[in-house]
C-alpha cells in the first residue's frame, strides 16, 4: 500500500522546521544513557537534514542554489532559536556534521531577505552567543569550526563592535599564543579581521582603548620568543598603522621612545621577515615631523649604527618602493 502514496517533497522550511526538532530532542538529551539506539536515529536524521540545509544554501555540484528556496529557508531559520541550538549542539555532533553546520552558518550570514541581511538583526537580539563562539577556543574539538563561525559574524559591524568593545578582547592574546598552532593561527585570523575590517569601528577602537591595547600588544605579541606570533604582529602593526583611518593612532604610537626601542629591536631580528615588516613601521618614526625630543635624542644617538644598518639592508628581489622608502629614512635621520 505503502507505494501508493507518494510522500511529498519537503520544502526547505520544512528541514528547517525538522532540523530544529531534532536539535530540540539532542539538547535535552545530551547526558542520557538510555534509548541509545533511539539518539543514535536521531543524530543520523539530524546530520542528514544538516547536509540537505548545506546543498540548498551552496547548491549541489550538478545544480546552482535556487534563490527562492534560500530566502525560505532562510526566513524560517531565524524565525526562532535554530541558530542558538545549532551553535549549543555543536560539540555533541560528529566532526563531518560540525563542518557542514559551519558551512551552514557562515553562508546565513550573508542571505538577504527582502535586501535585509537576516543573520544580523537576529544576532544583535542574541550576542551572548558572540560569548560562546569566542570561548569556543578554550576546547580543542571545536575551536575551529566556532572560529570560522565567528569570523563570518563579525562580518556585520554592529557584531564586530561589540566583540571589539567586550572583555573578550583581552582573551585574545593568550588564544594567540595557544600551544595549538592551529588554534593559535585560528585565533590570530580571527583577531586580525576584528582589528582591520571596519575601518570606522577599528579606529574608534584603537582611540578609546590605546594603553591597554598597545601596552598588550608590545609586551606579548611583538616581544613574543614565537617567530609566527611575532611575524604575524609586526605585519599588523604594520597595516593597522598604514591604514588612514587610524592617522591619529598612527601619530601617537610614533611619537613614543618605548615603541621606537621595540622597532629598533626588531630590526636587528634574525628573521630577514621581520626586518622588512619592522623597517615598514620604523619608517613612520623617522617620517615623523613632529618627533617628541626623546625620539630625536634616541634616533641622533643611534644615527650611525642606524644609517650603516640601512647601507647594507637589501631585499631578495628588486623593490623600487622599498628602495624610495630607504633612501627616505636615511635622509630624515642624517638630517637630524
Amino acid at each position: 500500500m505503502k507505494g501508493l502514496f507518494k510522500s511529498k517533497p519537503r520544502t526547505p522550511a520544512d528541514v528547517v522546521r525538522q532540523t530544529r526538532e531534532l536539535l530540540v530532542f539532542v539538547d535535552l538529551h545530551s547526558g542520557s544513557r538510555g534509548g541509545d539506539a533511539k539518539r543514535e536515529e536521531k543524530m543520523t536524521e539530524l546530520s542528514k537534514n544538516i547536509r540537505e540545509l548545506k546543498s540548498i544554501l551552496y547548491g549541489n555540484g550538478e545544480s546552482e542554489p535556487v534563490t527562492e528556496a534560500c530566502v525560505q529557508l532562510t526566513q524560517e531559520f531565524f524565525k526562532e532559536n535554530t541558530l542558538r541550538l545549532l551553535i549549543i549542539c555543536l560539540p555533541k555532533l560528529n566532526l563531518e556534521t560540525r563542518k557542514d553546520a559551519t558551512q551552514v552558518v557562515a553562508n546565513l550570514q550573508r542571505q538577504q531577505v527582502s535586501s535585509k541581511i537576516v543573520a544580523s538583526e537576529y544576532l544583535e537580539s542574541n550576542k551572548d552567543l558572540l560569548d560562546i563562539l569566542i570561548s569556543g577556543y578554550e576546547n580543542m574539538d571545536i575551536a575551529l569550526h566556532y572560529g570560522a563561525m565567528l569570523r563570518e559574524c563579525i562580518r556585520h559591524q554592529s557584531i564586530a563592535r561589540y566583540v571589539l568593545e567586550s572583555e573578550h578582547m583581552k582573551k585574545f592574546f593568550d588564544y594567540i599564543q595557544l600551544p595549538n598552532f592551529d588554534i593559535a593561527s585560528d585565533a590570530s585570523a580571527t583577531f586580525k579581521e576584528l582589528l582591520t575590517r571596519h575601518k570606522a569601528t577599528v579606529a574608534e577602537f584603537l582611540s578609546k582603548n590605546y594603553d591597554w591595547f598597545f601596552a598588550e600588544f608590545n609586551s606579548r605579541l611583538l616581544s613574543s620568543t614565537n617567530y609566527i606570533t611575532k611575524r604575524q604582529a609586526i605585519k599588523l602593526l604594520g597595516d593597522m598603522l598604514l591604514d588612514r583611518s587610524n592617522s591619529a593612532v598612527m601619530i601617537r604610537y610614533v611619537s613614543s621612545k618605548d615603541n621606537l626601542m621595540i622597532l629598533m629591536n626588531l630590526l636587528r631580528d634574525s628573521s630577514k621577515n621581520i626586518q622588512i615588516e619592522a623597517f615598514h613601521v620604523f619608517k613612520l618614526f623617522a617620517a615623523n615631523k613632529n618627533k617628541p625630543a626623546e625620539v630625536v635624542n634616541i634616533l641622533v644617538t643611534n644615527r650611525s649604527k642606524l644609517l650603516r644598518f640601512f647601507a647594507g639592508f637589501k631585499i631578495d628581489k628588486e623593490d623600487e618602493q622599498f628602495e624610495a622608502d630607504k633612501e627616505q629614512v636615511i635622509k630624515e635621520i642624517s638630517a637630524l
